[in-house]
């Protein structure tokens, strides 16, 4: 199982729509404060659907408590400036696919943070700023579980 990770979320339908991402594929989603929304926001609710009973979803107050919580063998960090690409890694079970909020992204002390293996790109056409955050989510998220054969799915 993997865990995606999403560093001060601002925008209630991507954390929507990523609740059910993970309960489509059975990962756990985790959401580092602070949040830029309630979780009971109408927004998110409607995004998510009646998939939030079939998710795992975890809020933690801030990244330390999220470490200590989850204590990761591995976590990759998404960030537009990396030069590795998603699909160049060897994901396992339990590996953590950490984001970080829109629009700016993970800042550069969230990207120095020890926990982080690596810092991995989603290619893009030149002069494009970002891809919508559930959707990256989403891009990684079946990479990593379609090298594990796609494991407990159909």
């Amino acid at each position: 199982m993997f865990r995606l990770m999403f560093h001060e979320p601002r925008i209630p339908p991507n954390t929507g729509n990523a609740i059910r991402l993970v309960a489509g594929t059975g990962c756990e989603l985790h959401l580092v404060g602070p949040l830029g929304f309630d979780m009971s926001e109408p927004k998110l609710r409607r995004a998510g659907l009646d998939y939030h009973d079939l998710a795992s979803v975890t809020v933690h107050p801030d990244l330390p408590s999220a470490w200590h919580a989850l204590e990761p063998d591995r976590v990759f960090a998404f960030t537009a400036h990396a030069s590795t690409s998603y699909a160049d890694i060897a994901y396992r079970a339990g590996d953590v696919l950490l984001f970080g909020p829109e629009p700016t992204g993970l800042s550069d002390e969230v990207l120095a943070d020890p926990h982080i293996t690596a810092q991995l790109r989603i290619p893009m056409l030149p002069g494009r700023r970002s891809l919508n955050l559930a959707n990256a989510a989403a891009v990684a998220l079946y990479e990593a579980w379609r090298q594990n054969d796609f494991q407990d799915g159909v």
